[in-house]
């Protein structure tokens, strides 16, 4: 098996309203999408082009987010957007707020992000980033005719390890789990708990050519084989009844 990685550069700005399946198709025209590639598409430009940005000129903070930004020198307009994004607060310690958000996803902030945005801006994730995948893709085969799959991406700090890594909050198009259990690896042995969450290598992969601050905010992924179905970035989160650390 070998796998081609490229990036998609010269997008540009995004701004609320911008299709963005029509942007990544008129940028892919030097290199054309085709079936079964996988897009992987920063959720950045996602949340700009649907309007998820928060101007902390607008944010009202409450005397809880007073009393944390006070504490660890933090803006307490966006230690308030932080505590409205996150539906459990999982740890704070030393200025960091580990929580879980509306989607089910722990991380710290929220996910609330002041990078690669203009003024006092910060951005949220998508509301529904499955849904917003799901946009694209049709979009894709719209405008391209390849049936490719899509996941939008967002970077993760991990437990146990420094430096943070992308990992799919959205997939469309892909199962994003590759279930060995039940089969034998080559020496006889049975798999019974191999999961490979695949759609989180691709995100992490595509991240050696996107980087953080080249502005190549979409990759391609040619030559995996992954499965075809109507898989979902919420089954990569583990169910609270299974999480040992919850």
């Amino acid at each position: 098996m070998s796998v081609e990685i490229w990036g998609i550069g010269g997008i540009g700005e995004v701004v609320p309203g911008t299709d963005v399946a029509a942007l990544i198709a008129d940028s892919a025209q030097a290199r054309p999408l085709a079936d079964g590639d996988v897009v992987v598409v920063t959720h950045k430009i996602v949340s700009k082009a649907e309007g998820q940005l928060v101007d902390l000129r607008t944010v009202t903070p409450s005397a809880l987010a007073v009393r944390i930004a006070e504490q660890f020198t933090k803006d307490a307009r966006q230690v308030e957007v932080v505590l409205r994004e996150s539906m459990r607060i999982v740890r704070m310690e030393r200025g960091i707020i580990i929580s879980e958000t509306r989607h089910g996803l722990i991380c710290a902030n929220a996910a609330v992000d002041a990078s690669n945005v203009k003024g006092e801006t910060v951005c949220l994730l998508p509301r529904d980033p499955d849904a917003s995948a799901a946009r694209i893709r049709a979009g894709l085969r719209e405008r391209t005719g390849a049936d490719v799959a899509v996941i939008i991406s967002d970077s993760f700090g991990r437990p146990w390890r420094n430096g943070i890594v992308n990992f799919a909050i959205g997939v469309a198009g892909m199962q994003p789990l590759t279930d060995y259990r039940g089969q034998t690896d080559p020496f006889g042995n049975d798999l019974r708990i191999t999961i490979i969450a695949v759609a989180d290598e691709l995100a992490c992969a595509s991240e050696l050519v996107m980087g953080k601050v080249e502005n190549v905010p979409v990759a391609v992924i040619r030559g995996y084989p992954y499965d075809r179905a109507d898989g979902t970035g919420h089954d990569l989160i583990m169910d609270p009844e299974k999480n040992l650390f919850r």
